[in-house]
């Protein structure tokens, strides 16, 4: 048995589109019974050979492909839409609520909190770094007022942590000893001080 493709009868469709036009026009049908006009034929041909086209195994592939990757990428767009939307720390004392991006570079900063790179994302001990004022976003301008026992919420993804100060204090500008890993659950939050570049605000919670 042949395997005809849909590009072959496509072609033969053609041809003999224009053979039965001819062999209409040499015996006067199409004058006396058919309402064609040269327009009409040419816009037949034109649409069989559009289909052609169309249908050629090269084209669906492309065309398959590129709707593909299309998908995929609104897909993935979505994907990281949501899990940024999922990423976030919460502070009811001081009503902050706060999306967390990865890096604390100052581009990241001034639409995010950052999170330290080298900390964990989970268990351990989470880093976070954010302006404090002269900024359009300064998400940790009033971590200064946080207290023992206030309560931090920390979303990451699927999942959320509760945690509870335990430390405000100022460190030096080198001192990296509070963003170590830990054994147990803790969240340390980074920000400048005001006119001492030298020190840094650090705030310490574990999880309840």
């Amino acid at each position: 048995m042949f395997n005809y493709t849909t590009r072959y009868l496509n072609v033969v469709s053609f041809f003999i589109t224009i053979l039965i036009y001819f062999f209409l026009m040499k015996s006067n049908v199409i004058i006396n019974k058919v309402d064609f006009n040269s327009l009409s034929i040419f816009n037949i041909l034109k649409r069989n050979t559009v289909l052609v086209e169309l249908n050629s195994n090269y084209i669906k592939k492309d065309t398959a492909e590129e709707s593909t990757k299309g998908q995929n990428n609104l897909l993935l767009k979505n994907i990281e839409s949501t899990k940024e939307l999922n990423w976030k720390i919460i502070i009811p004392k001081i009503s902050l609520e706060a999306q967390i991006s990865e890096g604390t570079s100052k581009s990241i900063m001034d639409k995010y909190v950052g999170h330290f790179e080298e900390t964990s994302k989970s268990n351990g001990n989470v880093g976070l770094a954010a302006h404090n004022r002269g900024y359009d976003v300064n998400y940790f301008s009033q971590i200064k007022s946080l207290k023992s026992g206030d309560k931090i919420i920390y979303k990451f993804y699927d999942f959320e942590k509760s945690y509870r100060v335990i430390e405000n204090v100022i460190i030096k500008d080198i001192d990296w000893s509070y963003l170590q890993n830990t054994e147990d659950n803790r969240i340390t939050l980074i920000t400048c001080v005001e006119n001492e570049p030298e020190y840094r605000r650090c705030v310490q919670a574990i999880e309840e």
